[in-house]
């Protein structure tokens, strides 16, 4: 089994290296003197040693934005990160996060986000001195990073598609998306409280074709029972693919589970968030390219009527 790392519970997952606009670890310094002046302090008001170190729940630590800062959106499986870039401006205020198994992509999204960071500093540095703002091509750097990445006779390897993020300010500056390492079917609530999110997607997620592997489906029983937990009452799950069989899976598990119910296709219209569920990632543009079919369904969050 792989290593991750991984908080006790989420109040102790140092979020500050994620989002450091948003959040402030404690120093190692500053946390040692307290733990000298106060040795017989209880260690629950105190920052933790280790990988986990930091305390950063926002009710604990000072920000230099919101206090009450949490991250709403978690993109499960989010591969290349072409939802978190789209949407990033579209909700700037919101902490968003993609979760990945695989570490090379982990890695690359979290260049992708910290190279568009970067162009926006720059960019709003040289607005406010009023010189000229000389354009950076991030796409081909990171399209070179993704070839390097996956070989160069990777057929799968997306092509990264520029919608202005590296031409113009764009909202939020992309300070309210990371990316994560995590394996999602073990260690979800380690790092959500519960009711903490108000959105879920989980786009062109592996069908896992062979029987013998659906086991490792990212929608079952088992999970849904846990993104119900860390999704408040009224949040929304996003679901999208292209294998019609794994969307009847994943419809047949999702019409079941008492408490989701879906969302007519026709309120989906008026959400902002629906055209980059269906069009921004990478996966969804090859299908797209590929003249393929896409299955989208939504399903609502509803109160559970056994909790008082």
């Amino acid at each position: 089994d792989m290593i991750f790392e991984y908080p006790e519970r989420p109040s102790t997952q140092d979020w500050s290296k994620h989002y450091p606009a948003y959040f402030r670890a404690p120093s190692s310094e500053s946390v040692e003197t307290k733990r000298a002046a106060s040795p017989e302090a209880d260690e629950e008001t105190l920052p933790k040693r280790g990988p986990a170190a930091a305390t950063t729940d926002s009710t604990k630590c000072e920000l230099s934005k919101d206090q009450l800062a949490k991250v709403e959106f978690a993109d499960i499986g989010c591969g290349y990160g072409g939802l978190l870039v789209a949407l990033a401006p579209l909700y700037p205020n919101t902490l968003m996060v993609g979760m990945e198994i695989r570490t090379k992509l982990v890695n690359y999204l979290q260049q992708r986000i910290e190279a568009l960071r970067a162009f926006q500093h720059d960019l709003l540095q040289k607005q406010s001195q009023g010189a000229e703002v000389e354009w950076v091509d991030v796409r081909a750097k990171l399209s070179k990073e993704i070839a390097d990445l996956a070989g160069p006779h990777d057929p799968s390897t997306p092509e990264l598609h520029d919608n202005g993020e590296t031409e113009r300010l764009a909202p939020g500056h992309y300070e309210n998306i990371a990316s994560m390492r995590i394996n999602c079917q073990k260690y979800l609530p380690n790092f959500f409280e519960k009711g903490q999110l108000s959105k879920i997607f989980v786009l062109f997620a592996d069908p896992h074709f062979k029987r013998r592997k659906h086991k490792a489906r990212i929608i079952s029983s088992t999970m849904l029972a846990e993104y119900a937990y860390v999704l408040r009452p009224g949040g929304i799950f996003y679901m999208i693919t292209d294998v019609k069989d794994l969307f009847d899976w994943n419809q047949k598990y999702l019409d079941a589970f008492p408490l989701f119910e879906r969302i007519p296709d026709a309120e989906l219209e008026s959400d902002p968030a629906v055209p980059c569920v269906v069009n921004s990632t990478e996966e969804g543009k090859k299908v797209a390219r590929n003249k393929g079919s896409k299955y989208l369904a939504c399903y609502r969050r509803i109160e559970d009527p056994t909790e008082p």
